[in-house]
């Protein structure tokens, strides 16, 4: 959708709601919901306001200590939202509506560089300083629960009743059971302007799984973030429940694989053995461990990392080998990488820029590349992932690589958000504590 034709929706009563939108540290959308007409008379030339405390806050949107861009010191002021009109689609889930992302600026109109999409933005601008071009495509997956999201709040989120009972990877008789929700979700994100490829079930109850079309790392990220939102508000709308926490129990977690390559015009750099690639994922693995908080932002994030769960422990690399870190797929031109890292908690622009700055990394050093691992990763002897958000936290905090590529403000901006989250869980009493401890201990 583009300017002149939401001119003539909101013209003709079609459109009469525009979103604006941004994407917050926990990779969701927050903004304004505007008339139409205020948008585009208003909106799309100045842009609108909101309070900058939506960058500091915690995941209950309680404003916390420790961030230099805003505090109660700093009054929690204003950034500007700047419509980028590329973005610009209707939404089908919501009637009359349209959504539009934004980029955040200061009243100077200095880019926010803690912002997810301008930390992305710095990661391609690197990239084209090359002549090249990163494209992505994002897998993630998700639990379908048949209780709505405020039945599932009243029973403090247990006994929940998955859409399916029994594993459903790649069943046709399982996944029908779910077509309803699912086949909705498709068709509206394909209404929406994203290219939907294929839906299927995965391995815990309920788990499903939806796929798009690849595309410039930019796009991809601002599709995963809709996406997203959207397949929530749908499954509410159906009295359903979906969750994409890494780990919701003790079976099979919620992944988010993230495909990435890179492209010289039209000439895609990873389909020859003597391209860039190698030293790429060089650079992948000896940067993995300082970067993945940005992969694993959560403390329930390291839960997902399991051995024989599908989900990595080794940081190393293979070709068509689902143990390892790195996934090396795909033929000729569609050659490309496989992070299987991050779980469906990730914000994707974050995690997309922490494989771009590592993968640059290994190119800027010239790192040779390992041979490829062959047989079962997890029991090797590679490095490991980290197993807590606590140990991620503190390589990201202390490496130099972060701060070369993204700068003082925004690793402590980040490193900032991982304290926050650890002080909530080490103050938490969990229901782990309660059946152990109440009458046996």
């Amino acid at each position: 959708m583009n300017l002149d034709e939401l001119r003539a929706d909101a013209s003709a009563g079609r459109t009469d709601t525009v979103l604006l939108v941004l994407t917050d540290m926990q990779g969701r959308l927050q903004g304004k919901r505007m008339t139409a007409r205020h948008f585009l008379e208003e909106v799309v030339e100045h842009g609108a306001e909101a309070c900058n405390y939506l960058l500091a806050v915690d995941v209950d949107m309680n404003p916390v200590e420790g961030y230099a861009m805003s505090s109660w010191e700093r009054g929690y002021g204003d950034f500007e939202m700047r419509p980028d009109p590329s973005t610009l689609r209707r939404v089908p889930w919501q009637e009359g509506t349209a959504m539009c992302v934004a980029d955040i600026a200061w009243a100077d109109h200095a880019p926010v560089v803690a912002s997810p999409r301008q930390i992305l933005r710095r990661q391609m601008e690197r990239l084209g300083e090359r002549g090249w071009e990163a494209f992505a495509g994002t897998e993630l997956e998700f639990m379908v629960f048949q209780d709505s999201y405020e039945q599932a709040w009243d029973g403090g989120y247990r006994n929940l009743t998955p859409a399916n009972r029994y594993n459903v990877d790649y069943s046709m008789l399982g996944t029908a059971r779910v077509e309803p929700l699912i086949r909705r979700i498709r068709n509206a994100m394909a209404d929406a302007e994203m290219q939907v490829e294929n839906s299927k079930g995965e391995c815990n109850f309920g788990q499903h799984e939806i796929n798009f079309h690849y595309g410039p790392v930019l796009q991809a990220a601002d599709a995963h973030v809709i996406y997203k939102n959207g397949a929530k508000e749908i499954a509410a709308q159906e009295g359903m429940a979906i969750t994409y926490m890494a780990k919701f129990d003790e079976r099979e977690g919620n992944s988010c694989h993230i495909h990435l390559s890179l492209r010289e015009g039209e000439t895609p750099l990873f389909a020859a053995d003597d391209g860039p690639l190698e030293a790429f994922m060089a650079g992948l693995l000896a940067t993995l461990r300082e970067l993945t908080l940005l992969l694993a932002p959560n403390v329930n994030s390291y839960k997902r990392f399991a051995v024989g769960s599908f989900a990595p422990t080794a940081i190393a690399w293979g070709v068509d080998n689902r143990t390892c870190a790195l996934r090396l797929v795909g033929h000729g031109p569609s050659r490309r990488v496989e992070c299987r890292v991050a779980g469906a908690d990730v914000n994707p622009y974050l995690a997309v820029s922490a494989l771009i700055a590592g993968g640059l990394h290994g190119i800027d050093r010239g790192l040779s590349l390992e041979p490829a691992y062959e047989g079962n990763a997890y029991l090797s002897d590679k490095p490991r992932v980290p197993a807590t958000l606590r140990e991620a936290a503190e390589l990201f905090g202390s490496s130099d690589i972060a701060r070369d590529a993204f700068g003082d403000e925004v690793v402590s901006h980040y490193l900032n958000n991982a304290h926050v989250e650890l002080e909530a869980f080490d103050a938490a009493v969990t229901d782990w504590e309660r059946y152990r401890g109440f009458e046996r201990l």
